[in-house]
């Protein structure tokens, strides 16, 4: 039986939000191993005038304890 744990992680991005998660499951694959799923949990963006300048995302990492 394998343990699982799940944290959550903000990330965020300049290009999409599709982009701020892949920065998420990467930058958090630097210090934990085994990553099994991300789950968006929430997306949100910064908006200057008429254009959004930011993507900003909060995740749910699923990883394996061993």
């Amino acid at each position: 039986m394998a343990v699982l744990k799940v944290i959550e992680v903000l990330a965020n991005s300049n290009d999409s939000w599709e982009d701020a998660t892949k920065k998420a499951v990467k930058d958090a694959s630097k210090t934990i191993k085994n990553i099994r799923s991300v789950y968006v949990n929430e997306q949100s963006a910064v908006v200057n005038g008429d254009d959004v300048v930011e993507f900003r995302v909060n995740v749910k990492l699923t990883f394996e304890v061993k």
